[in-house]
């Protein structure tokens, strides 16, 4: 079979200028799956309040980690897609929900270099399926190749594939430091509404305490039990006993949203004896703003001021060997026989 293959993030500003920061802000915002309110009501919450002051703040923290390459996670997503292209020996192109190469011009560009091909596999690079980053990507892509003739499928979420979790826990054993009390992995944020909607029972998600143990065809869309599930998954590669790890999520915007809050986490743990702490974000497979700004900057010193000794933050799988062999094999797999 004649394939090729799309890697989808989400993006990143031009430069960590206020001037660029805002129409990429402006483009995220105003995704209807991002923040799903009226449009009417998008509009004036983001072009008559947000814009106004948040570009100048979100530039300052890009350029914290921004690099002579350029946007971290545009460098290092290029980098996996070489390093997959040159593993599977298939034509790889890469795409951002937001800002450039936007998804028409990655898949054009990519089109274009592969010629005649029987399947264009789209691979959203989120472990765990959620509407503000695995729907938007599938809308956009299918929105953008109607049209065209083109036969293709999408990579489903694989936040409990084997490779995937060997691989996570591989580069966690490296880099966890010795004397480690904790592990905590942080996990992006999304509204709790956001969990609701894509519940396609309707009564299942959110519904009680154990929602995400009890069986449900819910969990194929669940983000919260999916992030569960790679939690646990890695720690019982590594041995960690039950009460030296945890979750939190990172990065809200507002009330409501899945709890508990790195934030008040980072400053509660040493008061629980946790002094010696290591950070993982396993929602991200690249370093970027929130995991280098956010988590490696501003959360380790929140962190130590609270009374920590020691934080490390542990890296993205990134360009990882592991990790691009797990992602060549989740590209290859077969998609799977409607019952």
């Amino acid at each position: 079979m004649r394939q090729a293959i799309l890697l989808v993030n989400l993006g990143s500003p031009a430069s960590p200028k206020a001037a660029d920061v805002r129409p990429y802000l402006d483009e995220f915002l105003m995704d209807p799956y991002v923040l799903d309110v009226p449009g009417f009501v998008r509009t004036l919450l983001v072009r008559g309040l947000i814009l106004n002051t948040r570009p100048a703040k979100s530039a300052e923290a890009y350029a914290k980690i921004w690099t002579d390459a350029g946007s971290p996670l545009v460098v290092i997503s290029e980098q996996t897609r070489v390093a997959l292209e040159a593993s599977m020996e298939r034509p790889v192109g890469l795409a951002m929900r937001y800002g450039e190469p936007s998804i028409p011009h990655g898949i054009a560009e990519l089109l274009a270099r592969a010629g005649e091909i029987d399947e264009l596999v789209i691979v959203p690079l989120y472990p765990h399926y959620a509407m503000a980053s695995t729907k938007t990507v599938e809308v956009a892509v299918e929105e953008a190749l109607r049209g065209k003739g083109v036969p293709y499928r999408f990579v489903a979420p694989f936040y409990d594939d084997p490779a995937y979790l060997d691989a996570l826990a591989a580069r966690m054993r490296a880099d966890i430091p010795p004397g480690t009390q904790f592990v905590l992995f942080s996990y992006h944020g999304i509204p709790q509404r956001h969990v609701r909607k894509m519940d396609p029972t309707g009564n299942h998600c959110l519904r009680s305490a154990d929602c995400c143990s009890m069986p449900s065809t819910a969990w194929a869309t669940c983000y919260r039990h999916q992030v569960l599930t790679t939690m646990e998954g890695v720690a019982q590669r590594l041995g960690l006993p039950a009460d030296g790890y945890g979750f939190a999520f990172q990065s809200r915007l507002g009330g409501g949203w899945l709890e508990p809050f790195t934030d008040k986490e980072l400053l509660a743990l040493p008061k629980r004896g946790v002094k010696r702490l290591a950070v993982v974000c396993p929602a991200f497979v690249a370093d970027c703003l929130e995991t280098l700004e956010e988590i490696d900057m501003r959360g380790r010193e929140s962190f130590l001021a609270a009374g920590g000794e020691s934080f490390a933050y542990l890296r993205c799988l990134n360009d990882d060997p592991a990790w691009i062999a797990a992602l060549a094999a989740l590209c290859r797999k077969p998609a799977p026989v409607p019952a």
